[in-house]
């Protein structure tokens, strides 16, 4: 699409045009962002401290979006646009890595110890961590060659951001088979009385992970299937499928006990390393 002076306006033609539904979503997370900072503040835990950078970067994606929607000029700058694109898949990052580090802690809590090889890869914190960053990288770079006019340029940069897609879809995947194995965990633990409930996140917090697994899911397979046409991932079916999506699960963060408190984590992690080495020394 081209402005009134015949300059191609890429924000339009990347499928951003809705100012209303960018200044909504802008609003959510601005008003998410001081209540997940506060709530890191009084339980300074990975999962809390990295919501909370993503309930900011979020507010920066939106607001450039929104920016690239209403402005003409705004929507002519392919530097600012590239910006926005570059902006919006970092912050998926924290998003995703906030549920895997909360999966992973209620592991702790609910003191289950696993042994079979499947496991062992899914609960590998480095592991995931390195694919995460992977795939920002991979991401980035290909985002950064979406002005290019050289064909070899436009195929690698899909490739890239195809790759980049992908790999946050396999690891979402990892974090919906370590869901399971959290589920059977913590209602052992429930059964077995290891585990008092005493708030609902705490009792449920494995469903609610559920919901947020299946939210993280509905995106990844979105944007995975939608992948080759940007064209398909006009505003009307992105942000029921992508951008809401997203939002429910930082909002299931919020459910009281769902967030272990970190000393808590610490105590329990202490134990844990008694118990086995007493299990060595015997």
């Amino acid at each position: 699409m081209s402005s009134s002076s015949g300059q191609i306006n890429y924000a339009h033609a990347s499928g951003i045009n809705s100012v209303a539904a960018a200044v909504i979503f802008a609003v959510f997370y601005g008003i998410l962002l001081p209540y997940y900072l506060w709530r890191a503040i009084r339980n300074p835990t990975y999962v809390l401290i990295i919501l909370s950078l993503f309930c900011a970067i979020r507010v920066t994606a939106f607001v450039m979006r929104a920016v690239l929607a209403g402005s003409s000029s705004a929507g002519t700058d392919v530097g600012l646009v590239i910006g926005e694109s570059i902006v919006y898949s970092v912050g998926f990052f924290g998003l995703l890595y906030s549920a895997y580090l909360l999966v992973l802690d209620r592991d702790i809590i609910s003191g289950t110890v696993r042994r079979n090889p499947i496991s062992r890869i899914t609960s590998n914190r480095h592991l995931i961590r390195l694919a995460l960053v992977a795939a920002v990288v991979i991401g980035i770079t290909g985002s950064t060659y979406i002005s290019s006019t050289k064909p070899q340029d436009i195929s690698l940069s899909k490739t890239l951001r195809k790759v980049s897609v992908i790999i946050f879809l396999v690891v979402t995947a990892l974090l919906a088979v370590h869901t399971l194995f959290l589920v059977r965990g913590e209602n052992a633990a429930l059964r077995r009385g290891s585990l008092q409930g005493t708030s609902f996140g705490t009792t449920y917090g494995m469903y609610i992970l559920c919901l947020i697994v299946i939210f993280l899911l509905i995106r990844e397979i979105y944007l995975t299937a939608t992948i080759s046409s940007i064209s398909r991932q006009n505003e009307a079916v992105w942000y029921p499928l992508a951008a809401l999506p997203e939002l429910l699960a930082v909002f299931l963060f919020a459910v009281p006990g769902l967030v272990p408190e970190k000393k808590d984590l610490i105590a329990r992690a202490h134990d844990q390393e008694k118990n086995l080495e007493a299990t060595e020394t015997a």
